[in-house]
C-alpha cells in the first residue's frame, strides 16, 4: 500500500477540495476549485487535475479514490431536495403527525395503501389498486419515491411488492425503509426514507460526475464514499442509500482532524460556506449519536457522528432588520451566492446593477440581491405550479436583479419555493464579501463586495443614524457577528453534549456577559475543558478569536482547509447487519432480518442461526463496499424479563459489525 497514492475529494457547497495522500508521507499535494453545481465534474476536475499536476505522479499510481461531501447535509439544512412521493403501507393519516413527518413532507404527495405486517412479521392483506390507479399521474410530479411499510423491518415483502410496482409503471428511483434501518418506529423510518428519496438525484449526480471524470482521466481505482459515521462505503452503495452520506463531510473532517492534530480529546468545529459543524472527540474517536443524526431539524434513523450542524458559514445570508439596528444582525441559516463570487463569474451583469442601485435616490427593498438558476437538469423541475413555472422561466444562468424580477409581493414566496427546490440560487451580501473588503480573502471580486456593503450602509438605525461609519466598519461588524455567533453555536453543541440542551447561549444574559468579558460584582466566565480544533479555509481567521472567547486553546492544523479530503482517505470500511428473534407465543421463535423470516421451536437454535446470519450479512455488505482483511464483532441484546416466575423473551437482537481497510488497486 505504501507504493500507492490515495486521492481524497470533498465536494462542499462552495468549494471542491482534493488531496493526494501517501500512507507514509502524508499530504503530498492539495488544491481547491469552485463547486460547479450545474456540472459537478467541472469542479472535481479543477481540483484533482491541480493536485496531480502539483505532485507530478502518473494516474496509474493512484490506488484508491475516496469522496466526502456536504451536499446532502446542506440540502437538508436549507430545506432543499427533489420532490418525492411518499407511499405509506398500513399507516393512516394520524401517523403523519409523529416525528415531524408531516412537516418534512410539506407539499409533496402522500398515498396510503392498505397492507403492512405485525410485530412478528404476519401480514395484513396488501391492496395495490389505489397505487396502480394513481401512479401514472403521480409520477409526472415527482423525481423519486419513498416507500414505508408498517413493521417492514419484521417483513419487507409488501415494501418490495410496492417498489416493483412503482418501478414498472414509473421507472423512477424508489427507496424502501427496510433498506435504511432495522429499527422500529414507523413514522421516523418513513421520514428517513423520504429524505433519502429527495437526495437520490443529488448524490447520483455527484457520484456519476466523479466516476465520469475518473474514467476520462484513466484513473482505474476503486471509489469509496464517506458515510455519516466516518466509515467508507462503495460508490454503488452510496447511490442506493444517499441518506447515509448526510454528515459525510463533517464525519470526514473529524477523521481528518484526529489524523492531522493527533489530539485524542477535542471540540472540533468545521466552518464552511453553508454550515458550521461541531462535534466532540473522546479518546481519539468521535462520539456517535445513538438515536440517529439530526440534520435540518429532523431526527433521522441514520447512525452518524454526534455532529450538530448549524446554518452558519462564510456564505451565510446577512440579515439586517427593517430599521437597520446593528444589534439585530443575524447570519444564516440560508446560504447566498456571495456578491463577490457572482461578479467573479458574471462580471458586468452584477457590477453594473450594483452601481446603478447605489446611484438611485431611494434604496429598494431588494437592492443588492440577485437570482440565477443552479443549472439542475430540467426533469428535476417537475411538479412546479403555474406561478412557479412562470417565475422560473424568467430566471436564467446569468444573475437577474430581484428588484427587476419580482413585480408583486406574492412572488417573494414563489421565489423562496424555487430556492427550496434547489432550482435557483439567491445572491447577496455575506461574510465572505466582508472578508474581501477587509483584505482577508482575495479570490473573488472585491469591488462587488464593496458595492454591496455600500448599499447596506444606506440603511439607518432606530435613531436615523448610519449603521456603520464606513464600508470597512460595516465589514468588521459582520465578521465580529460571525465570530460571536460561532462561539454561541459551539457552546450550544457542548452544552447539549453535557445534557443541557434547553439553555440557548444566544439568549442567556450570563453567557452573553461571560463571552463579552463584562466586568461587575458578579462575574461570569465560560470555558471548554479541551482544545478547540478549527477546520475550514477560513479557520485561521476566525477560530483564534473564538477560542479566546471560549477560554480555551485553538488548534488549527496546517491542512485545516482540506481536512475533509484527508479524512476521506484515511478511513476504514464498516458495515453492520441486525437480525432479530421474537417469541409470538410460548415455544415459538421467529427470526427476521437480512433474509426471509424463519420459524423455530428451539431458542438456542434460533439464537445460533440469528448470530450466524448477522455475521454473514455484515461480511457480505462490507465486501460489497470494497473491504478486505475483515474483522467481525457481534453485539447481542436480549430482552427477556421474568414474568410470574417464567422467563419471557420479548426480543433478542444480534448486531454484527464487519470492518476492514478499503481495497486498493494493487489488491
Amino acid at each position: 500500500m505504501t507504493s500507492h497514492f490515495l486521492l481524497g475529494i470533498d465536494t462542499g457547497g462552495t468549494y471542491t477540495d482534493a488531496v493526494l495522500f501517501h500512507e507514509t508521507d502524508g499530504v503530498i499535494a492539495k488544491a481547491k476549485s469552485l463547486t460547479t453545481r450545474h456540472d459537478l465534474a467541472v469542479g472535481i476536475a479543477g481540483a484533482v487535475d491541480a493536485v496531480i499536476a502539483e505532485a507530478g505522479v502518473p494516474v496509474s499510481a493512484i490506488g484508491l479514490v475516496s469522496l466526502s461531501t456536504t451536499l446532502a447535509t446542506n440540502a437538508l439544512v436549507e430545506g432543499q431536495g427533489g420532490r418525492a412521493g411518499l407511499i405509506m403501507i398500513g399507516f393512516g393519516p394520524d401517523d403523519m403527525k409523529r416525528d415531524g413527518l408531516a412537516e418534512a413532507l410539506g407539499s409533496d404527495p402522500v398515498l396510503f395503501v392498505p397492507g403492512g405486517h405485525n410485530v412478528h412479521g404476519n401480514e395484513n392483506p396488501l391492496d395495490l389498486a389505489a397505487l396502480e390507479e394513481a401512479l401514472p399521474e403521480l409520477a409526472k410530479s415527482v423525481s423519486s419515491f419513498a416507500v414505508a411499510g408498517y413493521f417492514a423491518v419484521r417483513n419487507p415483502a409488501h415494501e418490495i411488492k410496492v417498489r416493483d410496482c412503482i418501478r414498472e409503471i414509473s421507472h423512477l428511483p424508489v427507496t424502501c425503509s427496510h433498506e435504511l434501518s432495522s429499527k422500529l418506529g414507523g413514522p421516523r423510518r418513513a421520514l428517513t426514507t423520504l429524505l433519502n428519496a429527495r437526495l437520490v438525484s443529488m448524490i447520483d449526480r455527484l457520484v456519476g460526475a466523479c466516476e465520469g471524470f475518473l474514467a476520462a482521466r484513466g484513473i482505474a481505482a476503486p471509489m469509496m464514499v464517506v458515510r455519516g459515521d466516518g466509515a467508507l462505503i462503495s460508490a454503488a452503495e452510496a447511490k442506493l442509500r444517499p441518506i447515509e452520506t448526510i454528515l459525510s463531510g463533517p464525519a470526514a473532517s473529524l477523521v481528518g482532524a484526529r489524523h492531522l492534530t493527533g489530539l485524542d480529546d477535542a471540540v472540533v468545529s468545521d466552518i464552511g460556506g453553508t454550515t458550521t459543524d461541531v462535534a466532540v472527540m473522546d479518546a481519539g474517536r468521535p462520539r456517535l449519536d445513538a438515536d440517529g443524526a439530526v440534520v435540518g431539524g429532523y431526527r433521522t434513523m441514520v447512525e452518524a457522528v454526534a455532529m450538530r450542524t448549524y446554518g452558519l458559514g462564510g456564505d451565510s445570508e446577512v440579515k439586517i432588520n427593517d430599521r437597520g439596528l446593528v444589534v439585530s444582525f443575524e447570519l444564516g441559516p440560508r446560504r447566498l451566492l456571495p456578491l463577490s463570487l457572482a461578479a467573479h463569474a458574471h462580471g458586468p451583469a452584477v457590477l453594473d446593477v450594483l452601481e446603478q442601485q447605489l446611484r438611485a435616490s431611494h434604496l429598494t427593498r431588494n437592492a443588492g440581491r440577485f437570482a440565477l438558476r443552479t443549472g439542475l437538469p430540467d426533469h428535476l423541475a417537475s411538479g412546479l405550479t403555474a406561478p412557479e413555472q412562470a417565475l422560473f422561466d424568467r430566471i436564467g444562468p446569468v444573475p437577474v436583479a430581484l428588484d427587476k424580477l419580482l413585480t408583486m409581493t406574492s412572488q417573494k414566496a414563489t421565489l423562496d419555493r424555487l430556492v427550496a427546490r434547489g432550482l435557483v440560487h439567491l445572491s447577496g451580501l455575506t461574510p465572505s464579501d466582508a472578508m474581501h473588503v477587509l483584505g482577508r480573502q482575495n479570490q473573488w471580486n472585491a469591488e462587488a463586495a464593496r458595492l454591496g456593503l455600500a448599499l447596506a450602509m444606506r440603511l439607518k438605525d432606530g435613531s436615523g443614524r448610519p449603521i456603520a461609519t464606513s464600508v470597512e466598519d460595516l465589514a468588521q461588524k459582520i465578521v465580529d457577528r460571525l465570530t460571536r455567533q460561532s462561539a454561541e453555536v459551539i457552546l450550544a453543541a457542548c452544552l447539549a453534549e453535557d445534557g443541557v440542551a434547553d439553555l440557548d447561549p444566544a439568549r442567556s444574559i450570563p453567557i452573553d456577559r461571560a463571552l463579552r468579558r463584562v466586568p461587575g460584582i458578579a462575574r461570569f466566565a465560560v470555558s471548554l475543558d479541551r482544545p478547540l480544533v478549527g477546520l475550514g479555509a477560513s479557520a485561521p481567521v476566525y477560530y483564534p478569536a473564538i477560542a479566546t472567547m471560549l477560554t480555551t486553546e485553538s488548534a488549527i492544523p496546517a491542512d485545516a482547509d482540506v481536512a475533509n479530503a484527508v479524512g476521506a482517505v484515511v478511513g476504514q470500511v464498516r458495515a453492520s447487519a441486525t437480525v432479530v428473534v421474537t417469541m409470538p407465543e410460548d415455544g415459538i421463535y421467529i427470526l427476521s432480518g437480512s433474509g426471509e423470516n424463519l420459524r423455530f421451536i428451539d431458542e438456542n437454535k434460533s439464537f445460533a442461526d440469528a448470530r450466524t446470519r448477522a455475521i454473514e450479512a455484515a461480511m457480505t455488505r462490507a465486501r460489497l463496499s470494497g473491504a478486505v482483511d475483515l474483522v467481525v464483532a457481534v453485539d447481542e441484546q436480549v430482552d427477556a424479563p421474568e414474568v410470574e416466575g417464567n422467563r419471557k423473551l420479548i426480543e433478542a437482537r444480534f448486531i454484527a459489525t464487519a470492518s476492514g481497510r478499503p481495497r486498493i488497486a494493487a489488491d
